[in-house]
């Protein structure tokens, strides 16, 4: 079979944002012209693909933001395109524009809506995992969710000294609403006494118990992380305020690590990732996303890309049981 001459292509950033779109987006455009492929920026993601929000990109346009947090094509949720209805509007903007296949940046969300206009309507496309959860398979890597763990723990360590200080029990919610990766991990980089996650189940009695425990014993202060999927941060410390007596703290990281100045790691792994997705596209091999396993690049179908990706909850537990 003859495999389709990709003239020009369009390259859009869905769902929430996270730090290295832009040095996606500006791999992306830039290998594009490379090999003489034009591309078309689509403004807040599969919303302004249906609006009709489509400009024309070229070197200047992805000048200087490769150190930039956010989107320079912003991004945005978008009911609509689940609908069918939705989907053929998308479709024929996309024909209006001659556009030959599609770059989507995100995370399930936006994986799910590539494979929609793949397999449903015939688009080409390949998605960039781009999301600080960390939560979708065919990759051991995100693009953002190395730079939000880092901010987060900036954050702890900060809210430790505190938390030292003053002799208090710390509770601070991080993001995840459905995956817990982001909240072990921190915990476990800071030293932090417990970790709830949506992966889990746990017992606020019981940690209330450990931490009298502990009290009894003379530690005199704890840091808590919750992911906000599995409580909320607020309840969580009113309960441990009610049992223990002990005076309780809580700081909500929230949107703080979405954005900021991407680390080298995400910023290296958006500039490899946007080329192989474009490589993809010449190539003739759609409906595909790109990833990173060890050092090697990793490619598989979108439908197998949205499926959860499982971490090995009970070891990293364990481990934080150990050293605590």
């Amino acid at each position: 079979m003859k495999t389709k001459v990709i003239n020009r292509i369009g390259v859009l950033t869905s769902g929430g944002d996270s730090p290295g779109m832009n040095a996606a987006i500006r791999s992306v455009v830039r290998y594009a012209l490379h090999n003489n492929i034009q591309v078309l920026g689509i403004l807040r993601g599969y919303a302004g693909l249906i609006n009709d929000e489509v400009i024309l990109m070229d070197h200047r346009s992805v000048s200087n933001i490769i150190n930039r947090g956010g989107t320079i094509l912003k991004t945005a949720r978008c009911e609509e395109f689940k609908t069918r209805t939705g989907q053929r509007r998308a479709v024929e903007v996309i024909k209006k524009h001659d556009i030959d296949a599609l770059v989507v940046i995100g995370g399930d969300g936006s994986y799910r809506g590539a494979q929609a206009l793949f397999k449903n309507w015939g688009i080409p496309t390949v998605g960039m995992p781009g999301t600080i959860d960390n939560d979708v398979c065919g990759t051991e890597r995100t693009i953002g969710c190395n730079t939000a763990m880092n901010t987060a723990l900036e954050a702890i360590d900060k809210i430790r000294d505190t938390a030292t200080s003053l002799e208090r029990i710390f509770v601070v919610e991080v993001m995840g609403r459905h995956s817990g990766y982001i909240a072990i991990n921190v915990a476990i980089g800071a030293g932090a006494e417990e970790c709830l996650i949506p992966e889990k189940k746990f017992s606020l009695p019981k940690m209330c118990k450990d931490i009298e425990a502990g009290e009894k014993k003379g530690k005199s202060s704890w840091i808590i992380v919750v992911a906000e999927g599995a409580a909320s941060g607020e309840e969580v410390a009113k309960k441990i305020t009610q049992v223990t007596k002990l005076e309780t703290r809580v700081t909500v990281l929230g949107h703080i690590q979405r954005g900021g100045t991407p680390t080298a790691t995400d910023r290296i792994l958006a500039t490899y990732l946007g080329a192989a997705a474009v490589d993809l596209l010449i190539k003739g091999r759609f409906g595909k996303a790109v990833g990173i396993i060890g050092e090697k690049l990793s490619v598989v179908d979108l439908g197998v890309a949205i499926k959860k990706r499982k971490i090995n909850i009970d070891a990293l537990y364990r481990l934080i049981r150990i050293v605590t």
